[in-house]
């Protein structure tokens, strides 16, 4: 059975953990929903870059690539950046992708985290457990 494709695309760095962060939230999301097969890259620091991840995703057998930015919000990557290594235009979010075995598929380019009340409860842990930990 083939599936969609979703490449998880980081910022990267110079520091090791930022990798591994992006890395095993790529595998945390391949474990909670095996509708995707997931691969992870960087901007910038890092590798993969985004460039050697989309050239992986040609070799795979999906009928849809989606695109997902591990931003909080939509700065220079994620709106000119990584739009313009997809292919696609500024405000646009669908595109074609090309497989290596020549078959072409829907592209589509996600949101990055953005405004999500997961996101203020996930602060509201951090918070409580930072005062657990340090008081």
């Amino acid at each position: 059975m083939s599936k969609h494709g979703l490449l998880l695309i980081g910022h990267g760095s110079r520091l090791r953990y930022n990798k591994e962060l992006a890395t095993s939230t790529a595998q945390l999301m391949a474990e909670k929903n095996g509708d995707f097969m997931i691969k992870s890259c960087f901007m910038e620091n890092s590798s993969p870059t985004v460039m050697e991840g989309i050239n992986e995703m040609k070799k795979e057998d999906i009928e849809l690539l989606v695109i997902v930015p591990l931003f909080l919000a939509k700065g220079v990557h994620v709106l000119q950046d990584i739009p313009e290594l997809l292919g696609l235009n500024t405000d646009e979010y669908r595109g074609s992708f090309t497989l290596d075995n020549g078959k072409i598929i829907p592209l589509v380019y996600a949101d990055p985290i953005g405004h999500d009340p997961l996101l203020a409860d996930l602060m509201l842990k951090n918070a409580h457990n930072a005062i657990s930990a340090h008081l």
